[in-house]
This record gives C-alpha cells, structure tokens and sequence, in this order.
C-alpha cells in the first residue's frame, strides 16, 4: 500500500515510517498542510494519515482540499488535543478514522489494517460490480437494437411499469437490468422473480413472504422478493406463468402499494418498481382464462420488444468477440480467433436459441478445441441447425467413449485453468481431490 503520513512533528512521522515500512509499504512524508496537499496530488496514496494541527495549513482543511482532489481518499486524522469537536468535524469531513496522540502503537496498527481491509473490500466490490456490468452487457450494433437501448433510456428515467416480450433468449433480463441500471433506483436492489421455475404451491410464500408458523416448516418469518426489492426494481420474469392467485396479489401491489405475507394479515408498504416479462402471448392467455386482463393492462404501460437473433444477424459477429474475451478471461487463456468463413457461416445460422444458443455455443468451442483458431470445418463437424447437445462428435463412436471424450477436454482446461493445481481444480469443480486424481489417471491425462 502506499501510505502517506503528514505531520510537523518528525520523531512522529519517523516512527510511523518506521512502523509500515516493516510490512513493504510505500511511504511518503510531509510536514506542513501545503506540502501534504501536494504530495497527494503526485504520489496518490491509498491511505493517508493527517495531523490535526499543522503549519502552512492545518489538517481540517487539508483534508477537504484532498476531498476535492479525490473524494474517495481514505483519510486517518491525528490530533494531540483532545477535542470531540474537531473529531466530529473531520468525520464529517469525509475522514475514515480518528486517532489521539500519543500513539498507541497496536492501535495504529490495528487502524492501518482496519484501512486495508476495507479498501481490498471496495476493490472487491468494485470487481463484483464490474462482472455483473458485463454479465447484463448489451451487446449489439444493429438497427434492432439501437432502436431498443433508445426506448431503453427514455423508459429508464420514469416510474412506469414495463412489460418486456420476446423469445426466449433473447435477452429480457438484461433489457429488465439495463432499465434498473440507469434508473434513479439503480443504488436500490434489482430482485429477479421467475415464475416458472418455482412450484406454484411456492409462489406466494418465495414472492410474498411469510411469518413464522405460517405452514409446516415455517421456523421463522421470511422476507419475500417484493419486500427485498423495496427502493429498487422487481423483474418478474416469465409472468405468464404465474397463477392467477398470484396475480391477484401482484395487481393489489400494483395499485395499492401493499402487500401481506403469507401467514399475516399486516399489510406492509413498498414502493418497488415492477417489470415484468414473457415469451408467450398474454392476449391469448386472457381468452383462455389463465391471465388477468386487468393485471395484463396494469403491466403494458410500456411495451418493449426484444428482437430475436435472426432480426439483428449482423450483431453475431460481435456477440462471438464478446463471448470469446468472455471464455478467454473465465479460463485465463488467450482469446480464440475464428475465420471468417467461420463468422460467416454463424452470421447464416437461424439460432432457434437466439443469443443464449449462440453464447453456449461459444463455451463449447473454448472446452473441446484445442486450436487457437477456430476454422469452418472444426465447428461443422460437431454442429449444425437444431443439432442436440449429443450430437458433438462422431456418432460412430459409443455412449461411454464419448462421455470419456468430452470428460477429458472438459478436466484438461479446468486443470489449464487452474495451472494444473489439483488442489484448486478440486474445489472449483467441487470434487474431492482423490477423485479427480483418480479421474485424471483414468482418462489419461498428462500433466507434461
């Protein structure tokens, strides 16, 4: 880390020097306000430690200059004068922490370390931030979908619901993400709800919560997602395959903003955006009596369209680059080029999939090549239109050769993955290490 330690009194400043110095720290000095804002500006430490009282410029204000280079700067504040008032001022301030003179060594240390952590614990999330950024990417240079990031930002900036339809695929979640994302809820949370992958007898108590003894089971009470999305947005995917009881609930949410858990009859405000979306028609679903006409009309405030894969072809090749330097960086191995006739004939494709076919795609062409170019005849000869997951290789070779086939390439780039460590490789796959290493001796694999 570097560390800079701005104070007048140089027995001080030799002895914090001193004390970081004997675990690799970076350290920088200064003896005056000035001299520390300047300082700063060059060296850019990621902690510094601020004496209170300062010639030139006394610490308070060194410290809101700093802010105004960096209002992020992660700022211990040190005073020989035992003032509450200074304290509270620095804090206010934007100071992290605030320490008396004299030093208590072990305490400064244990504040250095306090710092550290929480920096590294930024970075991370910072990191979880920046993956989750690309995860919900929207990838895609065509009219299709300008069109799309275009209503994108006009919906994002209001309150409206929005109903998102598209095939499945497509892209709806991310199109939910990318709303939640530029909105004035994005610091709020984004609570995905997917109704079809929930046992209806679940629905209501993992959508609405539920209070302790509520049903055999309920040991204690349990917020649901809309309570969790409260402040935020609710993406309630795969509407059309709610219940109607379900339904029902969401619509009194909807238009009263109130809501009981299952067990209770409390009602509870929020206040949570709702978007919603679905691969089927709901017209024909409200003339078949499965789907709430009111509920349907509540949601369609703002319809959006997302486009499959064959309305935007000439976003293919992008979306492979994209899923290629995605593959590269997951497996730490360079990025695959592919030919263009390869692109071409990708370009050609009718993904029935849409874009999660192609993405899927893509991982597979990572784990069984072993070339850094992916060439036209190498993707033929394990896929084609509506070819199924089993037909990758040769159908002339059995069942159990293939299962071997495809369990040695899979294990080989894990393995690559993880610098051949057994150990690590193990954990990630969450497998015991004796058997991977049995496996390993069984399939043949060489480490050389």
């Amino acid at each position: 880390m570097k560390i800079l330690i701005a104070d007048d009194e140089i027995n001080i400043v030799k002895l914090m020097k001193e004390i970081f110095e004997e675990d690799n720290h970076e350290i920088e000095i200064a003896y005056n306000g000035q001299q520390a804002l300047d300082k700063y500006k060059n060296f850019v430490p990621d902690i510094t430690f601020l004496d209170v009282k300062m010639p030139v410029m006394d610490g308070v204000s060194t410290l809101e200059k700093i802010k105004q280079v960096n209002p992020e700067a992660l700022i211990v504040m040190i005073s020989g004068h035992s003032n509450i008032s200074i304290a509270v001022k620095s804090i206010k301030g934007g100071a992290y922490d605030f320490l008396e003179k004299p030093l208590s060594l072990p305490l400064l240390k244990v504040t250095l370390n306090k710092a550290i952590q929480y920096i590294r614990t930024n970075n991370r999330i910072a990191n979880l931030q920046s993956n989750l950024d690309a995860k919900y990417q929207m990838i895609g240079s065509s009219q299709a979908m300008k069109k799309l990031n275009s209503l994108i930002d006009k919906v994002a900036h209001t309150n409206s619901k929005v109903l998102i339809q598209g095939e499945s695929g497509t892209g709806k979640e991310l199109v939910a993400w990318s709303i939640h994302s530029k909105s004035c809820r994005a610091e709020g949370s984004f609570i995905r709800f997917n109704s079809a992958a929930i046992p209806n007898e679940l629905v209501e108590s993992e959508l609405f919560g539920f209070e302790k003894g509520a049903f055999t089971g309920a040991h204690n009470s349990k917020k649901g997602k809309i309570e969790e999305a409260d402040g935020g947005t609710l993406f309630l995917d795969e509407i059309g395959d709610m219940s109607l009881t379900a339904q029902a609930k969401i619509l009194r949410v909807i238009q009263e903003g109130e809501f009981e858990r299952v067990g209770s009859n409390k009602s509870i405000k929020v206040d949570a955006r709702i978007i919603a979306a679905t691969h089927k028609n709901l017209e024909e679903l409200i003339s078949e009596g499965k789907f709430r006409e009111d509920l349907y009309y509540r949601l369609n405030v703002i319809p959006l369209r997302v486009p499959p894969l064959r309305e935007r072809n000439e976003d293919i090749e992008i979306l492979v680059n994209y899923f290629s330097e995605l593959n590269a960086q997951e497996m730490k191995i360079k990025p695959k080029e592919f030919t263009p006739e390869t692109i071409n004939y990708l370009t050609n494709l009718n993904f029935a999939g849409n874009v999660r076919e192609l993405k899927n795609l893509i991982e597979r062409l990572y784990i069984v090549s072993d070339n850094d170019l992916i060439e036209l005849d190498f993707v033929k000869s394990f896929y084609q239109p509506n070819m199924k997951v089993d037909d990758f290789w040769d159908e002339t070779i059995n069942f159990a050769d293939k299962k071997a086939q495809f369990e040695k390439r899979y294990l080989e780039k894990q393995l690559w993955k993880h610098a051949c460590n057994i150990s690590k490789t193990s954990q990630s796959l969450g497998l015991q290490q004796s058997n991977l290493s049995r496996k390993i001796k069984e399939l043949g694999i060489n480490f050389d």
